[in-house]
């Protein structure tokens, strides 16, 4: 092996320890945090969000089940946002399904990426049910690493999923100080984003959260002209960074344009 070969397995493996090193040093939950993967993990969830899941007859769930991604090099005394993932209540789909949508995206973006359901299942899957268990898991994160009830929480969501984000959003904001920084909304032909601030009353600020809309020019579910009626809907309610994209695919999550939406909110967020 010649001097520069040597010297540039030398950077590689210098760059691989530092990465390494950080990552081996975080934990969560006692469990450590895997460099540019996936942490599956189990935890209790507290009183608080089990009575507020419990609302409206559905079961009380004592222990969560998340999947975080988190991207290479994670060290939990820098900022790094978080995407929460919403799935559709349709064919009994959970958060956990659909992460595999936005993982890869989101850690190339370094962003954290988060779906947290309940180990059981809900009589009703209402949005009380589906905010109690965001609100467990996020508090889980906050429990080991106080300084992340700081980091922007951005939400995603294909099809109902993205209807359902709103009203999780709208929710958090009204009741904690949550920074949101984005929504990313795929195959949506409703607004309900508008309805959900209608509704909640978040703080004014909420209508300055930008809105990724993103749409697959073979969608007959969510066409191009229904993103187009919930973009007007969304700017005559008062949103003020609202886009619409296209992608060639249907009704589904584009990884790229996912990847293009976290960076837009980094940009407007300036974080």
């Amino acid at each position: 092996m010649d001097r520069v070969a040597r010297m540039l397995l030398l950077v590689a493996v210098f760059v691989w320890l530092l990465d390494a090193d950080v990552c081996n040093g975080a934990t969560l939950a006692g469990q450590t945090v895997p460099p540019g993967a996936t942490l599956d993990i189990t935890f209790p969830i507290d009183k608080y969000f089990q009575d507020y899941a419990a609302a409206g007859g559905n079961p009380r769930p004592t222990t969560g089940h998340a999947l975080i991604s988190f991207p290479k090099g994670f060290d939990p005394a820098r900022t790094w946002p978080i995407l929460i993932v919403v799935s559709t209540s349709d064919y009994h789909r959970t958060n956990a399904m659909d992460a595999p949508f936005y993982q890869e995206s989101g850690i190339s973006e370094s962003w954290i990426v988060l779906a947290a359901d309940a180990t059981i299942g809900p009589r009703e899957d209402s949005e009380a049910w589906r905010v109690a268990l965001v609100g467990a898991a996020l508090q889980l994160l906050h429990k080991d690493w106080p300084q992340s009830a700081h980091w922007p929480v951005a939400f995603g969501g294909l099809s109902g999923g993205a209807k359902r984000s709103g009203f999780l959003a709208a929710m958090l904001a009204s009741t904690n100080p949550v920074k949101i920084c984005g929504f990313f909304l795929a195959g949506i032909n409703d607004d309900r984003i508008s309805v959900a601030y209608k509704t909640y009353h978040p703080p004014p600020s909420f209508l300055n959260i930008p809105i990724w809309l993103s749409s697959g020019t073979g969608d007959s579910i969510a066409p191009s002209f229904k993103n187009e009626h919930v973009r007007a809907s969304l700017v005559n309610t008062g949103f003020k960074h609202v886009r619409v994209e296209s992608f060639s695919g249907g009704h589904e999550v584009d990884p790229a344009q996912v990847r293009l939406a976290l960076r837009w909110f980094r940009q407007l967020g300036n974080f």
